[in-house]
């Protein structure tokens, strides 16, 4: 009787614990060593809210390593691409796989702009043009971290870096903070600021490449894509804007509604034959600086759905069109084109340069400001 008495007791334990009788499980947060750049500890933090769906990130590059989602029945399973350890991210990292970009997300042409008169020549990465930052980007920047206390339900990780006056030659010292929130209604929100003591210009935004059906489960040609956007940036033989704002209608740039990402990504559209596949900005509907739904993406096997929302006038769609040369992404798995998709909220390539796109100018005494909410849920 003593025995059985004792069972229960345990059992009762455990349910509570677990969530059993009516309990909540709570959101949680775990720091971990995840090996060394440069000489320098590099850590991993695991955000988990109080329905399971985790996010684990790491302070070199402000990366998120992995992200777990459920599907229609619950299951969870990783939705980004990327790599095992750190060294992989290190040497591995021209795909920029889940990394805050910047100082300048996207293209500047030539590496060069005009601000307050003087022209800046910025180191060039992307033949003769500038890409996510230089060479050394917020990609590959080792942030300061620590955890925070969430605005509302859930968990939340700060980071913050200074990057100096001079670097990838651009100018000012500038104060970058990423606030990324694991919210207990299954989202991952991120919290873009940054001042100056110089004016300067900024273009922040995050690199995951996603897959709904799970990182390394095929191609996400299937994927369901909507995009609440009328017009996109026409580009170069360089990938470089024209400056135009082109209308979608009557281009397989048109995602106005649900439409799978692969159904014309292979017609023959010189916009499409410059990027190998989709790797244009969108000019998102709505008013720039409030924060609107921008996007949805469904995955038709899973059942996973990801919102997007942004106060960003524009999001970059790329479709991994390059990711063939990666042989050994997480758990040995090999990722081929069309592997992952990225949706990079931002404001437009090559800005510095084009009076007519909304300014990327962050001048003294202001602050930079943006968020992006990516929101999961199965149906």
């Amino acid at each position: 009787m003593m025995n059985k008495a004792f069972s229960l007791l345990i059992l009762c334990l455990c349910l509570a614990l677990s969530g059993g009788f009516g309990g909540e499980r709570k959101a949680a947060f775990k720091v971990q060593r995840f090996g060394n750049v440069d000489g320098k500890a590099v850590s991993l933090y695991t955000l988990t809210n109080r329905n399971g769906v985790e996010a684990r990130i790491t302070n070199y590059g402000g990366i998120i390593l992995s992200l777990r989602i459920p599907d229609r029945a619950g299951r969870l399973d990783d939705v980004v691409l990327g790599y095992d350890g750190v060294g992989d991210y290190v040497s591995g990292n021209p795909k920029y796989m889940g990394a805050i970009i910047g100082r300048f997300g996207n293209r500047i042409a030539r590496g060069r702009f005009t601000l307050n008169g003087v022209e800046y020549k910025l180191v060039t990465n992307s033949g003769e043009n500038h890409l996510h930052g230089g060479v050394k980007g917020f990609d590959k920047a080792l942030w300061d971290a620590r955890a925070l206390k969430a605005r509302g339900s859930g968990v939340a990780l700060e980071l913050s870096y200074l990057s100096r006056d001079g670097e990838e030659h651009y100018p000012g010292n500038l104060r970058a903070r990423v606030v990324y929130t694991l919210t207990d209604r299954d989202e991952l929100k991120i919290d873009y600021s940054a001042t100056t003591d110089k004016d300067t210009v900024i273009n922040l935004t995050h690199h995951s490449y996603f897959n709904l059906a799970g990182q390394g489960n095929g191609d996400i040609l299937n994927h369901q894509l909507t995009i609440n956007a009328t017009r996109f940036t026409p580009v170069d033989a360089n990938l470089i804007p024209t400056g135009e704002l082109r209308s979608v209608k009557g281009t397989p740039l048109d995602f106005t509604e649900p439409t799978a990402i692969g159904a014309r990504i292979n017609n023959g559209d010189e916009q499409l034959k410059l990027g190998n596949g989709y790797d244009h900005n969108f000019v998102l509907d709505g008013r720039a600086g409030t924060l609107r739904r921008v996007a949805e993406v469904s995955e038709p096997t899973t059942g996973r759905v990801m919102e997007v929302w942004t106060t960003e006038p524009g999001m970059q769609l790329y479709t991994g069109n390059y990711l063939d040369d990666v042989k050994a992404g997480k758990g040995g798995k090999t990722y081929k084109a069309r592997d992952g998709f990225c949706l990079e909220t931002q404001h437009f390539p090559d800005s510095p340069n084009r009076q007519s796109f909304p300014t990327t100018i962050l001048r003294k005494g202001s602050i930079y400001r943006s968020t992006t909410v990516y929101k999961f849920s199965a149906r």
